[in-house]
């Protein structure tokens, strides 16, 4: 079966057929760092995250760019109200949105241009659409002229005469329309600056993202994603002034669904933000990898700590099997995808399906191991074990498998419940089964979870 994606501009799902066959060109919006992030902001991480790993595992040859926005009007509010400089914001939350998708199990990007980074390609974009007549400097400001483009709105299904003014400026006045949006802003009293053609200041949202795209992509490439909320104006005003350059631009977009909290969008004005380093002493980053991505990316998600805790109920539903079939089976080296497993990715990325594969590879397992049949429990092993691969779930590949200092303190758990198993199988011997349960009671309040099977006892820890 071909690929097929929904592509928004098209308002329908396509065979994706590359530029270049064989290759794959995605540009990912990524954060605007002015505080760390929500469930709501790594949602699309983790979204796009499978998604490239899909195209990976389908052959494609991916270049994926992830962007930076590390300088914006929220960022120099914050850096404004807490006394300390700009880029000082800007560099700790980058980082923490670095630390979350890396606890979350998302690769990182091919290349993650900082929008600061690239202020001279901006000057070479504004200078072409001046002089084709999609801009105009005023005051000090750039701004793109939207009745000079033609099909401003198609993206986002919007009219000219019926939307709004930008309002991404103080006043419109030196605007020939009040729906034009700033491509570069003039330099304000203690904001930061960059010398440009038409006077110092700095850029504006939408200039930077298609400076960037094209400057790693290409004038022409094949996927521009995001969040739905950047849909209009950021993905408009990016396909707008980047056509009216003469550039292609992105050939498919694609758009994850928001977070909400009580029937609102997760935002931190609403002051309803879950932060993922909070999340993630809640629950593994495992399981929340599971609970963001389990529902079909272009899906809303609505939060609730009952659907989280279904969530994680599933990932050690399938953590469970995969460990009791690794430790009582010989694993085959490589595991076929399941057809329904494919057909279900290549269904514009159809997670939901790919996941019901999963769970009924889990069952045919678990009643393979409980039937004693080692080849049948190694056989369904290998299956799950490469879609969750896919998915990055796989519970025993990084980075959800101990690793480095982990390593070490499993190894030395290992030894010390080791010792009290041993105690415990003594006991039983002598018919002692008092103390063989205090052992077992007493491990499991120290975390340790202890299950007798056919090849003897084995432990694992509380999850």
């Amino acid at each position: 079966m071909t690929l097929r994606i929904y592509d928004t501009a098209a308002r329908s799902t396509r065979d994706f057929s590359p530029i270049t066959p064989g290759k794959a060109a995605l540009y990912l919006c990524g954060a605007t760092v002015q505080a760390p992030p929500h469930i709501g902001h790594i949602r699309s991480g983790v979204n796009f995250d499978i998604f490239v790993r899909w195209l990976r595992t389908s052959g494609y040859e991916v270049t994926f760019c992830r962007n930076v926005t590390d300088i914006d009007d929220k960022i120099l509010r914050v850096a404004g109200h807490e006394g300390v400089p700009w880029w000082a914001v800007a560099e700790r939350n980058q980082r923490a949105f670095t630390r979350a998708y890396d606890a979350l199990g998302c690769l990182p990007p091919d290349v993650e241009p900082r929008a600061t980074g690239h202020v001279p390609e901006m000057i070479v974009l504004m200078r072409r659409l001046i002089e084709r007549g999609h801009a105009y400097a005023s005051g000090g400001d750039v701004y793109f002229d939207v009745r000079s483009a033609a099909g401003y709105g198609t993206l986002s299904g919007q009219r000219l005469d019926r939307m709004r003014p930008a309002g991404d400026t103080e006043g419109d006045g030196s605007k020939r329309d009040p729906r034009d949006f700033a491509l570069w802003k003039g330099a304000k009293p203690g904001e930061p600056a960059w010398e440009t053609p038409w006077g110092p200041g700095r850029p504006g949202w939408h200039l930077e993202c298609s400076a960037m795209a094209t400057k790693y992509l290409g004038a022409d490439f094949d996927i521009h994603g995001g969040g739905l909320d950047l849909l209009f104006p950021h993905h408009e005003n990016e396909l707008a002034q980047s056509h009216a350059a003469g550039d292609g631009f992105a050939r498919y977009w694609m758009h994850n669904g928001l977070v909400g909290v009580a029937g609102e969008k997760m935002s931190k004005s609403l002051g309803n933000s879950l932060l993922v380093d909070a999340m993630i002493t809640q629950v593994r980053p495992a399981e929340l990898r599971y609970y963001l991505g389990q529902a079909h990316y272009r899906s809303g998600i609505e939060y609730s700590a009952e659907a989280l805790a279904e969530a994680v109920a599933a990932y050690r539903r399938i953590e469970g099997f995969v460990i009791r079939a690794a430790e009582t089976t010989t694993a085959l080296e490589t595991g076929a995808l399941p057809a329904p497993f494919t057909a279900a990715l290549d269904d514009d990325l159809g997670v939901p399906q790919a996941l019901a594969a999963v769970h009924e590879a889990v069952t045919d397992g678990n009643s393979a191991l409980a039937a004693g049949d080692a080849a049948g429990a190694a056989k369904h092993l290998a299956e799950v074990r490469a879609m969750l691969a896919v998915l990055g779930l796989d519970p025993l590949a990084a980075p959800w498998s101990a690793g480095g200092r982990d390593d070490g303190l499993r190894a030395v758990v290992d030894v010390l419940a080791g010792v009290a198993l041993e105690q415990r199988q003594a006991a039983r011997e002598r018919k002692d089964y008092a103390a063989a349960d205090a052992i077992r009671d007493r491990l499991l309040a120290a975390g340790i979870g202890v299950e007798d099977t056919p090849r003897g006892p084995r432990w694992e820890l509380g999850r």
